[in-house]
This record gives C-alpha cells, sequence and structure tokens, in this order.
C-alpha cells in the first residue's frame, strides 16, 4: 500500500509545473507539533492567541482554588472551592477541544487541497 501511495505521488508530480510541486510538497502530513505551529497561522492566529492567554488564567484559577481547598476547614467552603475548581477544569477541557478541532480542520483543508491538487493533474494529463 505504501509504495502504491508513493508511485502516485510520483505520477502526479510528474505532471506539474515545479511551482505546484513545491506547493504539492507543503501540503504534505505534519506531525503534532507542526500542527499546533499551524493553529497560529492565517486569519485566526490573534484569536488563538486570545484563547491560550484564557486557558492560561483559567488554569490559574484552578491552582488558586486547590491551595485554597486545602486551607480552609468547614464543609461549605470545601464545596465552593471544590465546585470553582472542576468549573475551571471544564472551561480548559473545552478550550482545548476547540484547539484540537481547529487542528483537525486544518488537516482536513490539506487533504482536501492535495485532492484538487490531483485532480487538476489528472485533467491536464487526460487532455
Amino acid at each position: 500500500m505504501k509504495n502504491n501511495i508513493e508511485d502516485i505521488d510520483k505520477l502526479i508530480k510528474e505532471t506539474l509545473t515545479q511551482e505546484e510541486t513545491k506547493f504539492y510538497d507543503d501540503l504534505d502530513e505534519q506531525n503534532p507539533l507542526q500542527m499546533v505551529g499551524g493553529l497560529f497561522q492565517g486569519k485566526l492566529k490573534w484569536f488563538m492567541i486570545l484563547v491560550n492567554i484564557v486557558m492560561i488564567a483559567w488554569f490559574a484559577l484552578f491552582v488558586y482554588c486547590t491551595i485554597q481547598f486545602f486551607k480552609v476547614e468547614t464543609t461549605s467552603e470545601l464545596i465552593k472551592w471544590a465546585a470553582i475548581g472542576f468549573f475551571s477544569m471544564m472551561v480548559i477541557g473545552m478550550l482545548k477541544l476547540f484547539s484540537w478541532m481547529q487542528m483537525d480542520k486544518n488537516a482536513i483543508m490539506r487533504e482536501l487541497k492535495r485532492l484538487e491538487l490531483q485532480i487538476s493533474s489528472l485533467h491536464h494529463k487526460i487532455k
């Protein structure tokens, strides 16, 4: 299967111009660190920076709640700090989920671009 994919890639690159071949190579699969770096590129760069700042703030609140949880002695105070801590962890989880969905969206867009390029290449080859 791997050899078959490499053969298809080789056929596609033969039909492309140098500029298109460079673009095709840039669309190759990314490792997780490259995916995270891709979040901070493009139109939503400012928003992802804001999301990460908010995530750090909520984590700081969680750490503060954990410290307060172990300092208080009454049950009502324990419940209050635990509830705030759980809520802050839920917010952090939702923000991380948003980031992962953005990474998945970027991967899907990359694959769609590769498909478009392959279809265009096959179309030119048929002509």
